[in-house]
């Protein structure tokens, strides 16, 4: 779609793309449109909303809200897939969406209940500006507002994360993604797991920008405990192999303790008189058992590694269509 639109003298016009997921949730969608339009005013971009409905059991067409006309929003654009996959797969397929049959500048990703706040959208879009659209830029929400359980066991798996991976994580989806990054971002098959972690792995420039967090516009929030775990798992998932090789350093010097512990025993049965009758053969048995389980685990380890680095990927730029069942505008300004 070409239009004329008048940006100011100091500011190129950029093609937008704003990717969100939905899951039975147009209640809150319907909300923030009005509110994402007006926090786009006057900033020079020819703005397409892209909403990818993952297998809602509610369809757009038997929700009760009618879409109205936006001053700023040029295009919405309902893509719907055949199954529900979950947020971060509906990400990867709305990106590839964007990337291959819209050929935008740069896409924005934000869920669509309204805590990624949409007045933060232009703060982000005004950041990769200045990084000359060579950078990632995510949206840190620097304070959580779940419950204290939520925010304690979220701590546990940014610690497990750090442990497993050796790379912090402190953002999630909310982003603006330029193009020349989009084009590498698509053939990481691991952004099918985990948004976020794919990009992290893939080691593509990006930088952060703190945000303030927004107020859910309807309903409760989707992510239970059994959510964060799946999330979290999900993130690990993606330094499959790295995870690997650290667990596999990690039963590699259970083993050599294990094996030097039976030595020591020996030695103290065999040259000393301070064995108490019986203990080195209960003591040589269970270093025995934890060096035989220390040895299982270093062999599932490797061969974890091994098949992480055979497997067939899922690359999103070529294999999304697969998975969507329609692609249609469903307002056009």
């Amino acid at each position: 779609m070409t239009k004329s639109v008048d940006h100011g003298p100091d500011i190129d016009p950029i093609s937008l793309a704003i990717v969100i997921p939905i899951f039975d949730d147009w209640n809150s969608i319907f909300l923030l449109l009005p509110l994402l339009d007006r926090s786009l005013q006057g900033k020079g971009l020819i703005t397409h909303l892209m909403v990818v409905d993952d297998g809602s059991l509610v369809s757009y067409e038997e929700s009760d809200f009618e879409l109205r006309s936006y001053r700023n929003i040029d295009r919405i654009t309902l893509i719907q897939l055949k199954r529900n996959l979950g947020h971060q797969r509906a990400i990867a397929l709305g990106l590839a969406v964007a990337s291959v049959e819209r050929q935008c500048d740069a896409v924005v990703v934000m869920d669509g209940d309204g805590e990624d706040n949409p007045a933060e959208a232009m703060r982000l879009i005004n950041r990769c500006r200045e990084e000359s659209f060579k950078k990632i830029v995510f949206g840190n929400r620097a304070i959580r507002s779940e419950g204290i359980v939520f925010r304690f066991f979220y701590s546990i798996y940014r610690l497990f994360y750090k442990i497993l991976t050796g790379k912090p994580i402190r953002v999630g989806n909310f982003s603006v993604v330029p193009r020349t990054a989009l084009n590498r971002l698509l053939v990481v098959s691991e952004v099918w797991n985990h948004y976020a972690a794919a990009i992290l792995k893939a080691r593509l420039p990006y930088t952060e920008v703190n945000t303030r967090r927004g107020s859910r516009l309807s309903g409760k929030p989707k992510m239970n405990f059994v959510s964060l775990v799946i999330h979290g798992l999900s993130a690990i998932s993606v330094h499959g192999d790295a995870v690997g090789v650290r667990l596999l350093i990690g039963t590699s010097i259970v083993m050599v303790l294990s094996f030097v512990g039976i030595l020591i025993v020996f030695l103290i049965r065999l040259v000393t008189d301070l064995a108490i009758p019986g203990w080195a053969t209960y003591a040589t048995a269970m270093l025995l058992i934890i060096l035989m389980q220390a040895l299982t685990l270093s062999l599932f380890f490797i061969f974890l590694v091994l098949n992480n680095r055979d497997n067939a990927s899922f690359i999103p730029e070529r294999d999304y269509q697969q998975f969507i069942s329609d692609i249609r505008d469903i307002t056009v300004r």
